[in-house]
């Protein structure tokens, strides 16, 4: 791997704004595809009453996550709900009685050891806070210790426009260090980085007088340079070793936790409220009042919106998540969801999509790919229906950061091509596997 990536403007609006809390929303649609694997799995009926951090959903798989009520009010119905990556998940529509009452269950747990650290963590609801969604105690849950020479605490936050990590840095430090102190306790943890850009100079100074006064924590000051937050590029330019192909940080010896993550962690086993809400940055060019905001799960992006003054030009364009590698969503009645860090809604000048020409063959894509990908290779393999080709190209790597589309003269679509590919490769494995199987 080579220290790769590109520069792109930080558009840190929001960082010196205190989050400020959201009114308590009529209705919340609470999907129960808020995590990587399974689809959580509906335990409430409609008619049926709840309270804030009842569990209305367990985990239906080993790779999932429970789901908590997020207000307290009234069950209205179970419905289905596009998300939108284009699947359909069933969604809990709560209709809130405005009380916020909390349920009798919502108590610290207790927490001795290995085994009931990591069962805390799963009955937290907590996945990767970042974006991933990736179920946290599956993550932690590692059969070998030994094998952690060091956890790195994910506090880069490179995509342009959000800082509600920032926030965390600078309001929540406390709880991220005793997270530190929980990892430190249960999985033998001797070795904490906080990786940290540059461009925080504040949060870079609150998280360094922390681990002063702790042992074994270090901070790691690193270049600005998008995307320093992929697990694999922070990996590199932390510890200074190479994730190998198809491999996880585990492999070398690391374990990469999101600093909000971890602040809910250990939130969690400090007051046993799960997690039902988010601080979510709102934001982009057709915003009138870009802030930081703290709402229940399940509130509908239109009323982040209205708190935020409304919208100062007709948005053209509404992303979860930043303008690198967030989503685009198809209207304002999408709930915030676990990962949602940032609602951002831009005007025409932004959203509009570039003119396409052919490619040119300059080879910047391939540069300033932090993986060593070759995005044209990829593009061709898929287009002439070569998966052994992709395979080769390890198309299925891509993080899909978007820094090849970001620098391309010619504005080619490289990262949809690239999920395409990756697509088409992932069909051809299971093919394989299958066909393997039948054997």
């Amino acid at each position: 791997m080579k220290l790769s990536g590109i520069r792109v403007p930080h558009r840190k609006h929001t960082a010196d704004c205190a989050p400020q809390r959201l009114p308590v929303p009529e209705l919340v649609t609470i999907p129960m595809s808020m995590h990587i694997g399974k689809h959580a799995k509906p335990i409430v009926k409609v008619g049926e009453t709840v309270k804030v951090g009842q569990l209305i959903a367990e985990a239906d798989g080993f790779i999932s996550a429970p789901i908590h009520s997020s207000v307290s009010g009234k069950i209205k119905k179970l419905d289905e709900l596009t998300m939108s990556n284009g699947t359909k998940t069933t969604a809990i529509v709560i209709e809130s009685d405005g009380m916020m009452e909390v349920h009798e269950s919502v108590q610290p747990p207790v927490v001795n050891d290995f085994d009931s650290f990591i069962a805390a963590v799963k009955s937290s609801g907590v996945v990767g806070l970042g974006g991933a969604g990736f179920p946290t105690f599956v993550k932690l849950g590692v059969k070998d210790l030994s094998k952690i020479d060091a956890v790195i605490i994910n506090a880069a936050e490179c995509e342009p426009y959000i800082t509600s990590d920032t926030r965390t840095m600078l309001d929540k430090p406390e709880l991220i260090f005793d997270g530190i102190e929980l990892l430190k306790k249960y999985l033998g943890t001797k070795r904490v980085i906080i990786g940290i850009e540059n461009n925080k100079k504040a949060c870079t100074a609150k998280m360094q007088q922390m681990a002063d006064n702790t042992s074994g924590v270090e901070v790691k000051v690193l270049p600005s340079i998008y995307p320093q937050g992929g697990e694999k590029v922070l990996v590199y330019n932390t510890i200074g070793k190479i994730v190998p192909k198809g491999g996880l940080p585990l492999d070398v010896g690391a374990i990469v936790i999101n600093c909000t993550t971890l602040s809910s962690i250990a939130e969690y086993i400090k007051t046993g409220m799960p997690l039902v809400e988010k601080c979510i940055t709102v934001d982009g060019s057709a915003v009138n009042e870009p802030k930081n905001v703290i709402a229940p799960i399940g509130t509908p992006l239109s009323n982040l919106f209205e708190f935020c003054g409304g919208f100062k030009s007709e948005p053209k364009k509404v992303l979860y998540g930043g303008p690198m590698m967030g989503i685009a969503v198809p209207s304002l009645d999408m709930p915030v969801l676990k990962m949602t860090n940032a609602a951002l809604a831009f005007d025409e000048s932004e959203a509009k999509p570039p003119k396409t020409t052919a490619c040119i063959g300059c080879g910047e894509c391939i540069n300033h790919c932090p993986l060593n990908l070759n995005p044209p290779a990829i593009a061709k393999a898929n287009k002439l229906n070569l998966p052994e080709e992709l395979k080769a190209l390890c198309a299925d790597l891509c993080m899909e950061c978007g820094c090849c589309a970001y620098v391309c003269p010619a504005k080619r679509p490289i990262v949809q091509n690239n999920k395409l590919a990756k697509a088409k490769l992932n069909k051809y494995i299971r093919e394989q596997k299958e066909k393997e199987g039948g054997k």
